[in-house]
């Protein structure tokens, strides 16, 4: 399994503040050549509609000296992650957290 983020606490507290549940930390994906984790797996209740919403979200921080690298690798991840989550848990949402305060992660 990788290392955490370092941001990885900091969304976690935040999805518990917004009234999500952590269920798994991390969140495992099997394939045939081992597995992959997902940082966060979370789930609320939506009252209006009663029934679970589940989420997934892998954390990045974008803090080493390439943007651009951190980037496609981060999109990499994701795509795998999703395709994984489509046959391994289907009723959860991918999310990529990022930090909104480092403008060299938007391209």
């Amino acid at each position: 399994m990788s290392a955490r983020d370092i941001f990885h606490n900091v969304v976690k507290t935040a999805l518990e503040h917004d009234g999500w549940t952590i269920t798994h930390d991390p969140l495992s994906l099997e394939f045939g050549l081992g597995s992959l984790y997902v940082d966060l797996g979370a789930e609320r209740v939506i009252a209006a509609q009663r029934e679970n919403e589940k989420i997934a979200v892998e954390v990045k921080s974008f803090l080493s000296g390439s943007a651009v690298s951190e980037f496609h690798t981060a999109l990499g991840q994701y795509l795998n992650y999703r395709l994984l989550m489509r046959e391994q848990y289907p009723e959860y949402k991918l999310y990529l957290a990022i930090p909104l305060s480092n403008p060299s992660c938007y391209l």
